[in-house]
């Protein structure tokens, strides 16, 4: 399979995930959004590490690195909703002031 179906494909994961984060006010809504960009970068580490060949396995072991660092991500944005949702009632993004002078 050529590799800029590959592109396609991450490009329009990576613009719906741009459009989530700008246009939802629900913060495990914006959370998700961030998924879905790195997710897309995922597929765009393997198509371009498939690209290069067998001997290039560097596309492979980011993507790895970045399913590690998202899965800390969810862990640390999920307490921290949990924890707002818990003291404000809400996890609508406009309500959260609480680092504002």
């Amino acid at each position: 399979m050529p590799v800029h179906y590959f592109l396609v494909l991450s490009a329009l994961l990576f613009s719906i995930g741009v459009y989530g984060v700008l246009a939802r006010q629900n913060a495990v809504l914006v959370l998700l959004s961030i998924e879905l960009m790195l997710n897309a970068v995922n597929i765009n580490l393997v198509a371009f590490s498939a690209y290069l060949g067998e001997g290039a396995l560097s596309g492979q072991v980011f993507a790895l690195f970045v399913i590690a660092v998202a899965a800390a991500e969810v862990g640390v944005g999920l307490a921290i909703v949990i924890l707002i949702y818990r003291n404000r009632q809400t996890v609508d993004v406009d309500e959260m002031s609480l680092m504002k002078w």
